[in-house]
């Protein structure tokens, strides 16, 4: 018998194999990435006391205060029960807007990490890593929300003292809504500092564009009978949109709906995560 003579060929490569087995490693390298994102919120108790005192601060100094003028600001008669349709009072008006306003600064923020990161020599470590860039986005951008979405539900604990009740199907829906929300803000903080090395670069930055993001959305203000330029900036600002849909299901007042609200926000988060994998791409 003779032996089977060799071809000399390579065998093909196993396509469907190494596919498999690249989205593996994005999926572990994802949920390394989450983890260490949650476990760093997590263990710093000074940071969850401080993001969670600010916004009740702010709710009750500026409820309080603001609150005082602002129904007769927006013809609202001060012998009136409600200060809009279904809402008590400015105080039950605000605060899907406080809520909001804490998932915009901590998803926003939580980007610096990747700054950080890049100082300290740990983000060139991920890099090289057998992962893809995109992986990393998606992590990071996960890892933020998480963190946001956390600290809107110690927003949520106030409810009971501004005697703003809902349901558990509410409350149920809450949750995916505060990460929803929550996933295209980090996105956009994450495509900033993808692209940017300084901390205090990305500190102005950040602020030059989130605080008039969060008092042109609608949060502390009715956005009804405004001047004609400030409505067309409260229409193109996504986090309008994000109040709304807060203000919906929080107290049940609304002036867009929740289909566009989650369309609006959906389409601005994947632009958002789009320009982050650009960013790591390019620059790292």
């Amino acid at each position: 018998m003779s032996a089977t003579p060799s071809t000399g060929r390579l065998r093909p490569a196993p396509v469907f194999g190494a596919t498999s087995s690249r989205w593996a490693d994005d999926l572990t390298g994802i949920y390394t990435i989450w983890l260490r994102e949650v476990r760093k919120f997590w263990r710093d108790k000074p940071r969850i006391i401080g993001a969670t005192v600010q916004p009740a601060l702010f709710l009750l100094l500026l409820g309080t205060g603001i609150g005082q003028g602002i129904p007769h600001a927006f013809g609202v008669e001060t012998s009136s029960r409600e200060f809009a349709p279904g809402v008590p009072d400015y105080l039950t008006f605000i605060y899907p807007g406080i809520i909001a306003m804490t998932l915009l600064f901590t998803s926003v923020f939580s980007a610096i990490s990747i700054i950080w990161d890049r100082e300290i020599g740990f983000l060139k470590e991920v890099m090289v890593a057998p992962i893809s860039r995109a992986a990393v986005s998606v992590g990071k951008t996960l890892g933020g929300s998480t963190v946001a979405m956390l600290q809107g539900c110690l927003m949520l604990l106030f409810a009971p003292f501004l005697d703003v009740h809902f349901s558990w199907a509410a409350a149920a829906a809450l949750l995916p809504l505060l990460l929803y929300i929550s996933f295209s803000l980090t996105a956009m903080g994450i495509a900033a500092a993808s692209r940017m090395r300084s901390m205090q670069g990305f500190t102005v930055i950040m602020n030059f564009l989130t605080l008039p993001m969060f008092f042109l959305s609608g949060a502390m203000f009715p956005v009804d009978g405004l001047p004609r330029w400030m409505t067309v900036l409260v229409t193109l600002n996504p986090l309008t949109y994000g109040v709304d849909a807060l203000r919906s299901v929080v107290i049940g007042f609304h002036r867009y709906g929740v289909l566009q609200d989650l369309v609006v926000m959906g389409v601005f988060g994947v632009a958002m995560l789009a320009l982050a994998v650009r960013g790591f791409e390019s620059r790292d």
